[in-house]
């Protein structure tokens, strides 16, 4: 017979700073809390006031509850009580009252929107609070809360909860806000656990197939979708993939899990992955949707980067994976347009305006006709400069 579950969430140690850690001894002796706060003397009694309301609003009202809080916002407080209690009492889908600070729309009512810029996307680890209090600051078109790779197996029931007071307690201004759901049957149980949580997009890890597509569609159907194809089958039926549901935007991919499965070495020049990266672009493009790149790895190789935006630029890449925020500024500066390229543009799209207004069906520019696709290409230069401006 296997040892018990431990009933405690969240984490401590003498590094840890900004979270809190938990754990519950049933009893059948009055609810007992037994706190140790590095903030005792400014917050201490606010807090023991705080997580009684909570237990006893969830129904718990006998045990031994401790508490080492070493500095933790009210969020990850209630954030860490839910997963606790979700073990205690046994209802993995029980959720505390959030802490509502999202600012902005209405936070039931999120706006996604299918085509707005996607040039970067910031990962943050679903179980570290610390990294998700200021990420807006650094501007990215998109944050990604992971619940996947990023999170330890161990910690994923707690990531979730973390995640879902995130959505609500933490105001992410104009960014995206992504959720990196786990794979399979995991992914559609972590949608449930973040319940009606304000977020916008789903990426989808490890896609093989259209009907997995379908699944998490399904399941949040109030989501758009961005599968991550990491596998030699994923690429191969990107096109089914791509068209699977209407509420997919955009295709990645994960070249790290790619190249391990392809059996090869990821290098910097990325020769072992242009096939791939390639047929995903075409992929994308022929349902009208986004082709967004892997991440680069190397933090410290700016260098590198701005030569493997410029690569996904060339081939037909819209946006790419960041792993840090200093690595959002030169993905963003690869990815916009040349002033040369942007007024190039801007006087093509002013000719098809004229010889629209003029009921012309042939567009010129000086003695040049301009065909139709060179016509649409300027046409969305043009309206990308602006939105991302």
């Amino acid at each position: 017979m296997g040892s018990p579950t431990p009933l405690e969430s969240g984490r401590r140690g003498e590094k840890i700073r900004g979270d809190v850690w938990m754990s519950f001894e049933p009893g059948e002796q009055s609810l007992e809390l037994n706190l140790q706060s590095k903030l005792e003397t400014l917050f201490g009694d606010s807090t023991r006031q705080l997580l009684l309301e909570l237990c006893q609003g969830a129904g718990l009202k006998t045990g031994c509850l401790m508490v080492e809080d070493s500095g933790a916002y009210p969020f990850v407080l209630r954030a860490r009580l839910e997963s606790l209690l979700r073990l205690v009492l046994e209802d993995p889908r029980l959720e505390l009252p959030v802490e509502c600070n999202v600012t902005g729309k209405d936070a039931l009512n999120t706006n996604p929107v299918p085509d707005r810029p996607r040039r970067s996307r910031l990962y943050l680890p679903g179980n570290e609070p610390k990294y998700m209090l200021h990420a807006a600051i650094h501007g990215p078109d998109g944050l990604i809360l992971d619940l996947e790779d990023s999170v330890a197996p161990s910690a994923k029931h707690d990531a979730c909860s973390l995640v879902r007071h995130a959505l609500w307690s933490l105001d992410f201004e104009s960014c995206e806000r992504m959720v990196r759901i786990n794979q399979g049957k995991d992914g559609i149980k972590d949608l449930a656990s973040l319940g009606n949580a304000p977020f916008e997009l789903v990426l989808i890890p490890k896609v093989e197939t259209a009907e997995e597509v379908v699944a998490v569609a399904e399941a949040a159907p109030e989501k758009l979708l961005m599968p991550i194809l990491e596998s030699a089958a994923g690429v191969q039926n990107a096109p089914s993939i791509a068209a699977a549901h209407e509420s997919v935007v955009a295709l990645t991919l994960g070249l790290e899990d790619l190249t391990a499965d392809l059996g090869v070495v990821k290098t910097p020049k990325g020769m072992e992955t242009l096939f791939a990266r390639s047929f995903v672009v075409q992929a994308a493009k022929a349902q009208g949707l986004q082709a967004i790149d892997s991440v680069y790895g190397d933090v410290a190789d700016e260098t590198g980067l701005r030569a493997s935006v410029q690569e996904a630029k060339a081939i037909g890449f819209e946006g790419k994976g960041c792993v840090h925020p200093r690595q959002i500024r030169i993905v963003h500066e690869e990815f916009a347009p040349s002033e040369k390229e942007l007024e190039k543009a801007r006087k093509i799209v002013a000719a098809f305006e004229e010889a629209e207004a003029q009921g012309l069906g042939v567009v010129s520019l000086g003695s040049k006709m301009i065909d139709p696709p060179v016509v649409k290409r300027a046409l969305n230069l043009v309206r990308q400069a602006e939105k991302n401006s």
